[in-house]
């Protein structure tokens, strides 16, 4: 019995060790990607944070690994007792109906930001991400949600098949923001 306890700390050391190698590097990786906007603006405007609850449909994004093969993708938000935002996204394997991936995370909203920063984490308490509402409608129809290396964007609507002319609308503005359009990936989603 003493031989299998005194594994143990050495088994959780080297559990340890993994799990920190494997964070720094994909620190590491991600900060070598490409910027897509070399200067990411602050916010546009405030955010209500009671206005930009509920479900958010993905339009497009700037390709990235984590939603590789991803289609119907969808982001909810929601408001919990502890002043804290409950994260939910799904992505539809391969088809805007396949089988769903969910990944569920806690945000928080920066101080001073006029709750138009957050930082979001779907890893446990220790690894959060910037996630910025760079602009969005005065009616929360759409919002542009980016992070400040610039490598990382999406363009997210209350619908999830807006009009041609509202998509186009909403790439221009994310054009006027500084970002590269040659980098979008359109999310397919399901039509009525």
């Amino acid at each position: 019995m003493a031989r299998a306890s005194s594994k143990l700390p050495l088994l959780s050391g080297l559990v340890l060790a993994t799990g920190v190698g494997l964070l720094a590097g994909l620190a590491r990786n991600s900060a070598r990607g490409k910027s897509g906007n070399p200067a990411v603006p602050e916010p546009a405007k405030p955010v209500d944070p009671a206005r930009y609850m509920g479900v958010w449909y993905e339009l497009s994004r700037y390709r990235n690994w984590f939603e590789r093969g991803c289609e119907g993708v969808t982001a909810e938000y929601s408001k919990r007792q502890d002043g804290l935002i409950d994260v939910v996204n799904t992505c539809r394997r391969q088809v805007p109906d396949g089988v769903a991936r969910v990944s569920k995370g806690r945000a928080r909203i920066v101080t001073g930001s006029g709750g138009a920063k957050l930082k979001v984490s779907f890893f446990g308490p220790f690894f959060f991400g910037r996630y910025w509402v760079l602009d969005h409608a005065d009616d929360y129809a759409w919002s542009i949600v980016g992070e400040p290396s610039g490598r990382f964007l999406w363009v997210l609507a209350r619908d999830p098949s807006p009009s041609q002319d509202v998509y186009d609308g909403l790439t221009d503005r994310a054009r006027a923001l500084g970002y590269d359009l040659r980098r979008f990936r359109r999310t397919r989603q399901l039509t009525a």
